[in-house]
């Protein structure tokens, strides 16, 4: 009996060490969609949608970990429409809008919420808070270089972008320096009928890695 109770200690611990917080999961690569929006037919819900797991799986925000791996990181390009990360050529680490193998590919993705439910067809997704060693921001880059800001902690918070249902995209998430981040998202909408909809505040832990 003492046997099987140290073995499951041991279990126990090992299982934490493997993802090194209390989280049930900590996301190192692949395709996993951050912010994950759904219409369950009265209310909206706020979740991550963990794509490297097959099948996919949604997951409690609170009970995952993203990391951001050693080789997230870059340098600030030069620009001012890139000043926002810092003074050009200074480290920054980005998990990115396009795909890179061995790093994490976060999405947004609304595709749960049909049209003709909301308002205007649309959510809003606001990052309410941000705590961690430096600011978090999140951008897209398109044709030509240009470069917009979704979201950006280090000139005041809360930030509001609206996205439209049955949709998917990508980002770049951006952190300027290493360490534990926690990012509050909320995600709200009006529904077509009138009345405000809520997914309430999700709470979201990034480590980056130096």
């Amino acid at each position: 009996m003492i046997a099987r109770l140290a073995a499951a200690a041991l279990a126990a611990g090992l299982a934490l060490l493997t993802t090194g917080t209390g989280h049930a999961a900590t996301l190192s690569a692949g395709h996993v969609d951050v912010i994950d929006v759904d219409w369950t037919g009265t209310a909206l819900t706020l979740d991550l949608r963990d794509g490297t797991a097959s099948p996919a799986v949604d997951r409690d925000p609170s009970a995952v970990t993203l990391n951001a791996v050693s080789a997230s990181k870059s340098t600030v390009p030069s620009g001012s429409a890139y000043s926002f990360l810092g003074a050009p050529g200074s480290t920054f680490w980005v998990l990115p809008q396009s795909s890179v193998s061995g790093i994490l590919w976060p999405g947004f993705d609304t595709s749960g919420v049909p049209g003709g439910v909301l308002l205007n067809n649309s959510v809003t997704v606001r990052l309410v808070s941000v705590t961690g060693p430096a600011d978090l921001s999140v951008y897209t880059t398109g044709f030509g270089g240009a470069v917009t800001v979704w979201f950006d902690s280090g000139n005041g918070l809360p930030d509001n972008r609206t996205l439209a249902v049955n949709s998917h995209a990508h980002a770049n998430w951006a952190f300027e320096a290493a360490g534990t981040y926690t990012a509050v998202f909320e995600v709200t909408a009006t529904k077509a009928a009138g009345g405000a909809v809520t997914t309430g505040e999700q709470s979201y832990t990034f480590t980056v890695q130096p």
